[in-house]
């Protein structure tokens, strides 16, 4: 047998269930069918089996059972599957047998999408789809991460690379023919040619402003305004529910208190926040530099105002916010017939006691929110580490076009840097650490 440890653990959610879905991984995949379930399955054809215990033959459970040998799996390793009964013993059962196979121990987090990636199933940004796909709470969410998950970026930067490695083989080539001044100018005029429209790919996918990233954490909506506006009780209309403590006393709420909707399949994160005005205290001065600080980060800020004194003025610290902020008059079912004097004409006037206008401030906030982070047909970066090793290479490329054509031995050391930054961006080229944070994303069982 390998030294490689056949892994397994429960991949369905833990708990009571009908079901539950154990996966098993690695060299021993088959020994563990042979053992537990004979006799094993044709490859990728479900069998009704007995499981029974090693030494005794005692029956453990009827399961599904299922076998998908190497190559041709999602580890890429000899996987098979028991699709038991989900009750607490007879899971913990199983798991008990299989782990007195030798070879066998249960998996880490992360460890069977780990197994895919160095097997050559996934890159990357393929497994941190399938992560994000788990965890995704919309319909907007899903599709996004499904695309990733099915190689929609993969394709993309693969793509990128192979006009990266043919630009270096143009300007390798005019290393190779410099002392044949007309050959090697145009090998290298050819490279700069491939360099600048990769450089100009990658620079608009840059600016997208950030939509994918936005939608993969939600849509960040800070809800903020004079004291006893209505803050807290719109957010409690929004979520339905009793998030955030209601009072007439001015200064109750004190930090931020959030909320996650999902609005016509978006990702919304609500934030509730202190009251801004003059502080009476530390503690109330310290809620409200929070606010200040969350509303600036905010993609959209409602701005509420009481019907029965509306002030649109934001304050001098949010001005620059103006073209991010929504007006919200709140309370008109105290004063119906108020005029607006100074109100934005975009103002919408609500009731968050009655519910009165909700409807049309969800919706507003929807089309806010699908113009800045709807799904579209083109990738978008969804991480972080996406965006600093794209910048890295686009920097890379530029200081090539920048850089001096005599000095073809420096140009290809920016072409060797740019394909470097791309090689950590799908694993190609990866330190332990990154892997280990992207993998340790996972439940174990994935």
């Amino acid at each position: 047998m390998s030294q490689v440890a056949t892994i397994f653990a429960l991949s369905s959610a833990p708990g009571r269930a009908g079901v539950a879905v154990i996966r098993i991984s690695g060299p021993a995949a088959g020994t563990v069918l042979d053992t537990l379930a004979a006799p094993r399955p044709e490859p990728r054809s479900a069998k009704i089996r007995y499981l029974r215990r090693p030494e005794t033959g005692e029956i453990l459970d009827q399961a599904l059972v299922l076998w998908f040998p190497a190559p041709r799996s999602f580890t890429g390793e000899d996987v098979a599957e028991l699709h038991v009964h989900g009750g607490r013993a007879v899971v913990q059962a199983v798991l008990r047998a299989i782990g007195d196979i030798p070879g066998c121990r249960l998996a880490e987090p992360g460890e069977f999408a780990r197994r895919a990636f160095e097997n050559g199933k996934l890159d990357l940004t393929m497994a941190e789809g399938l992560a994000d796909l788990i965890d995704a709470e919309t319909e907007a969410q899903r599709k996004q991460a499904l695309r990733q998950a099915g190689g929609a970026l993969a394709n993309l930067y693969d793509g990128w690379r192979n006009s990266l490695i043919e630009a270096l083989a143009l300007v390798e080539a005019a290393i190779d023919f410099s002392d044949e001044g007309d050959v090697g100018s145009e090998t290298y005029d050819q490279a700069v040619r491939v360099v600048r429209d990769l450089e100009a790919a990658i620079r608009r996918h840059l600016a997208d402003g950030r939509r994918g990233e936005i939608l993969r954490e939600g849509f960040n909506v800070v809800l903020a305004g004079p004291p006893n506006v209505g803050k807290s009780s719109l957010l409690n209309a929004l979520a339905r529910r009793e998030a955030a403590i209601v009072s007439e006393e001015a200064g109750t709420t004190r930090d931020v208190i959030e909320v996650r909707l999902d609005l016509e399949g978006l990702p919304i994160v609500v934030g509730d926040t202190a009251g801004i005005r003059e502080a009476t205290g530390a503690v109330e001065r310290e809620g409200i530099r929070r606010t200040l600080a969350r509303t600036r980060e905010a993609d959209l800020v409602l701005w509420l105002m009481d019907a029965s004194a509306p002030d649109p003025n934001l304050p001098s610290e949010l001005t620059d916010l103006a073209d991010r902020t929504l007006w919200v008059l709140n309370k008109i079912d105290l004063c119906p017939d108020v005029g607006l004097p100074g109100v934005p004409e975009n103002a919408i006037a609500i009731s968050a006691l009655t519910g009165q206008g909700i409807d049309v401030l969800t919706r507003r906030i929807a089309e806010l929110a699908g113009d800045r982070i709807a799904p579209t047909e083109h990738p978008g970066l969804t991480q972080e580490r996406h965006r600093r090793n794209l910048e890295d290479c686009r920097k890379a490329l530029a200081a090539f076009l920048e850089g001096s054509p005599w000095e073809v031995e420096l140009r290809a050391e920016d072409l060797r840097l740019a394909a470097n930054a791309l090689g950590r961006l799908t694993g190609r080229v990866d330190p332990e650490e990154v892997l280990d944070g992207i993998f340790g994303r996972f439940c174990i069982g994935k």
